[in-house]
């Protein structure tokens, strides 16, 4: 489950709440109904200091309705630091993408600020692995003049344990950046990501470590 960049670290009251995701974007993938979902998402960078530019983000996301999942997510440390997500997708057919509408980021609670974005994806699978597209439009509060842009995506399982990702969104905001990594599972239930990430506006590169946990 996947935040937002360096700049981050001068906009600590954001909020990210996130749904199920690629490394970053979110994804045309959801739980499936009566599923919960744990993320643990924790940020460092390369710089000499080995400051986390992002706070680490708790997550749990639920499978409400088939298609359909909700979330909620506390960015720690920090104070009234919590948003929501929700998104619909349907499931990819020969002919047609996978499709995906969704919210995250939502804020205002606890008067904190919220990023608000809302996206819409399509994903289809080739031999070579899955492409995703879409666009995205949040507040200007948080991501200014770039506020809305676009999501490209590539990832591929290669077996039952390891998947891959590249993971880009556009613009300058505290949201676009460039990452890349992959994840292992440890079980059905169980995996982690290792991911490194880099803001479009520059500054040192971001190392991630996500545990992913469904119950």
């Amino acid at each position: 489950m996947k935040k937002s960049l360096i700049a981050l670290c001068m906009v600590s009251a954001v909020v990210l709440a996130t749904p199920t995701t690629q490394i970053w974007n979110p994804a045309t993938d959801v739980q499936a109904v009566g599923t919960y979902h744990l993320g643990i998402d924790n940020y460092s960078n390369f710089a000499t200091t080995m400051t986390s530019p992002l706070p680490t983000d708790i997550g749990l996301t639920y499978g409400l309705l088939p298609g359909f999942e909700v979330g909620i997510d506390a960015n720690m440390p920090g104070s009234e630091a919590f948003g929501a997500s929700a998104k619909y997708a349907t499931t990819e057919s020969d002919k047609l993408p996978a499709l995906a509408l969704g919210i995250q980021g939502v804020g205002n609670l606890g008067g904190t600020i919220g990023m608000n974005m809302v996206y819409g994806l399509a994903a289809k699978t080739f031999p070579l692995g899955r492409i995703s597209a879409g666009l995205f439009s949040g507040a200007e509060a948080v991501l200014g003049t770039d506020k809305t842009g676009y999501i490209l995506t590539y990832d591929k399982a290669l077996n039952d344990k390891v998947w891959v990702s590249v993971d880009f969104a556009s613009g300058k905001s505290v949201y676009g950046s460039l990452w890349v990594g992959g994840s292992y599972a440890f079980s059905s239930s169980t995996s982690v990501l290792v991911a490194v990430g880099e803001a479009n506006s520059g500054g040192p590169a971001v190392f991630t470590t996500q545990l992913d946990i469904n119950i």
